[in-house]
């Protein structure tokens, strides 16, 4: 635990580094990258060039900052980051390249501003938060060892069945290369993938989630074909390269995103490639014969972008029932057949589902399907503990919808 004079300087600290936070962080990665290169093949370079992991970190800075004397309030977000990094196989040794970088991006940007006694007490606060980090992960790492075909760190898998889903989704089937079985997962987590592409000057990782049932002797992964060079360099090239019998490198199943042990109705909301960790969870549900009643909703564009309907329509027994709406049906699509409602999902619909705000809420989609869902849960009055999401990507802070 930090000193009472050193989370002092650091909470005073907090409104500079709310104005400040993004540049520093910007110059962080920087001069990370440029002393480090090799750091490029764990982190998404897209989320760099898009600002959204500078910001994510500029706002995790910050509230390190504003509850350093009540770090209970940063509990999820300490445990979100933790299970990010075990996917990615990050050691205790990076913990000091990354402090060593932060103070001198604080240094940089705040000048003359950043005395010696600020940076003593970052110094200190930054440790304190980087044993807390080591000592979470390793105990993620010991628990995912210590699991039926648990491993550290990176195994080679071999894809022994590639499937399209929709026009837009490719599954991938995956077992070990090495013969021994996959590891067990929690339904909900998700894995990193590292996959080198040629004609780039570093590799590319990416976290999937997986979209199957815990029980099998494979992992599966849903891939959406992400369209534009930027977003889509992996995806495309998962698509449109990786077939049966390539190898991928595949981390340990990680995240938190997974059921709650309530017995609470639940409400899973999917848009698009979201659906992939719910389904999962709906397979738990089911598998292990809860009678907890189950809506499962599904938001797609139409039939065409439309993934997963027969899977999970099997999955369907007395206690659930399946929901499927489409912003922009086909002609040929018919309503009642392929879809039960037209439109965005909306409160409203809800309400026509006689959906209980007590039920539990898991969604996952884009960040504008996200804020959608949110802002019709918020007007439900469902409590903030039975509401369940996660992002694609760098944490982000959702924004209701108007």
């Amino acid at each position: 635990m930090a000193s009472k004079e050193t989370i002092e300087i650091v909470k005073s600290t907090a409104p500079v580094l709310e104005e400040h936070g993004e540049a520093i962080t910007k110059v962080f990665y920087k001069l990370l990258f440029k002393k480090y290169p090799e750091l490029k093949d764990v982190f998404n370079m897209i989320n760099q060039k898009k600002g959204t992991q500078q910001r994510a970190l500029a706002n995790a800075v910050f509230q390190y900052a504003v509850h350093i004397d009540k770090l209970e309030m940063l509990g999820d977000a300490v445990e979100t980051i933790a299970q990010k990094h075990a996917s990615l196989s990050i050691p205790k040794e990076a913990y000091p390249i990354v402090g060593e970088n932060l103070l001198a991006a604080i240094k940089e940007v705040l000048g003359d501003a950043a005395t010696s006694e600020i940076m003593n007490a970052w110094e200190e606060a930054y440790g304190d938060l980087a044993a807390i980090f080591v000592k979470r992960e390793e105990e993620i790492y010991s628990n995912g060892e210590n699991t039926t075909g648990g491993y550290r760190g990176t195994k080679e898998f071999i894809v022994v069945d590639k499937i399209e889903e929709s026009n837009v989704i490719t599954s991938f089937y995956l077992k070990r290369k090495d013969g021994t079985p996959v590891p067990k997962f929690i339904a909900g987590q998700y894995i990193a993938l590292t996959i080198e592409i040629p004609n780039t000057d570093h590799k590319h990782t990416r976290n999937y989630s997986l979209s199957n049932a815990n029980d099998k002797d494979y992992l599966r992964i849903s891939v959406k074909k992400e369209e534009g060079d930027l977003d889509g360099i992996v995806s495309n090239y998962l698509h449109s390269t990786i077939n049966i019998g390539d190898v991928l490198m595949i981390g340990m199943p990680s995240g938190e995103f997974v059921l709650k042990e309530k017995e609470n109705p639940i409400v899973f909301i999917g848009g698009g490639v979201g659906i992939t960790p719910l389904i999962s969870m709906f397979s738990e549900v089911v598998h292990n014969k809860k009678n907890q009643e189950v809506i499962f909703i599904q938001c797609a564009l139409n039939s065409k972008i439309h993934a997963f309907s027969d899977e999970i329509n099997a999955l369907i027994n007395e206690n659930s029932e399946s929901i499927v709406v489409y912003s922009s049906p086909l002609q040929t699509d018919l309503i009642g057949e392929n879809y039960d409602y037209k439109g965005f999902l909306t409160t409203e619909i809800l309400k026509d589902l006689r959906v209980s705000n007590e039920s539990e809420f898991y969604f996952c989609g884009p960040t504008p399907f996200m804020s959608n869902v949110l802002k019709i849960v918020n007007d439900l009055e469902v409590p903030q503990e039975n509401i369940h999401y996660e992002f694609f990507g760098p944490a982000e802070e959702l924004v209701l919808a108007d």
